[in-house]
């Protein structure tokens, strides 16, 4: 379950990340068009900007979400070794030990 939780969590930071950058690929290029004249390209000029503040509002948005549900994992991990403070120590000698087997084979 853990594993699906970070998969999921290093997906949205990669969507974010790539949100990131389309937005300012986009305002770039609404910066290198700003000269061009004509009816079509300020209606589309219109829309690309009324869409990248749409994105941005969703980017934060989405931001926001993994921020907190970053959070509530950090307190539910944090809760659970207060909980169970020995079972703790042992995951994470068992982690320790596996590591070290693992390191030691190279």
């Amino acid at each position: 379950m853990a594993d699906t939780t970070d998969i999921a969590n290093v997906s949205k930071d990669k969507l974010v990340s790539d949100m990131r950058i389309v937005v300012a690929d986009a305002e770039e290029i609404l910066r290198a068009t700003a000269n061009q004249a004509g009816e079509k390209v300020g209606e589309l000029r219109e829309r690309i900007t009324e869409r990248l503040r749409d994105a941005k509002v969703r980017l934060q948005d989405a931001e926001a979400a993994i921020a907190d549900r970053t959070k509530a994992a950090a307190r539910a991990t944090d809760d659970f070794v207060h909980e169970h403070p020995w079972q703790a120590v042992g995951v994470a000698a068992a982690v320790g030990l596996a590591l070290g087997v693992l390191i030691g084979r190279r």
